[in-house]
């Protein structure tokens, strides 16, 4: 049987949970060597196929069919994305510090945002964005919470150092430069 059409198929067939390189040379009974260079041509086929709408995404250590960037505006008039419609200012700011911070219980994210989060929480989880990865040895135990390989798939990065970087100290600046206002027109 076709190496090649023998990979190309478990990576079809697998979907959006995709393969690692480990699960492919099981399946196939070839080297991961041999896997790596079935994945590169393919995605060098399917690179320079015009006619193809397809392309082999790497994410979360994951190897999975995908549809070509170019492809995108007819896929989302196709089917609008329900998370992309639910997800809340809030929502996406829990999410963010989850990302940046992980892992971290609902009492850090509280503190930092300086509201109650526990609702955002249960939608983030929910979508499989977030889960708990543990609790802390402290009263209460309160659970601890990290982002999915779900969350890494949707914004299409394979780990966390691919986040953007972001500037801290100006966040913090912009912050009390917030409160030093809201403070002032309190007092005015």
């Amino acid at each position: 049987m076709n190496k090649t059409a023998t990979c190309e198929l478990l990576l079809f067939v697998s979907g959006e949970a995709g393969l690692t390189l480990t699960e492919l040379s099981s399946l196939t009974e070839m080297s991961k060597q041999a896997c790596q260079q079935q994945i590169d041509y393919l995605k060098e086929k399917y690179h320079s196929d015009r006619e193809s709408a397809l392309t082999i995404i790497e994410t979360a250590g994951k190897y999975r069919m995908a549809t070509k960037e170019d492809f995108s505006e007819i896929l989302k008039n196709y089917a609008k994305t329900p998370l992309n419609q639910s997800l809340s200012k809030s929502a996406l700011e829990v999410l963010s510090i989850i990302a940046y911070k992980q892992p971290l219980t609902r009492i850090e994210i509280d503190q930092l945002r300086g509201v109650n989060s526990s609702g955002v929480l249960s939608t983030l989880r929910a979508f499989d964005l977030v889960e708990k990865v543990g609790q802390v040895e402290a009263p209460g135990r309160p659970s601890l919470y990290a982002t999915t390989e779900f969350f890494l798939d949707y914004i299409g990065i394979n780990n966390l150092e691919e986040l953007p970087e972001i500037d801290e100290s100006r966040y913090v600046a912009e912050q009390q430069t917030l409160f030093n206002e809201s403070e002032e027109n309190e007092n005015q």
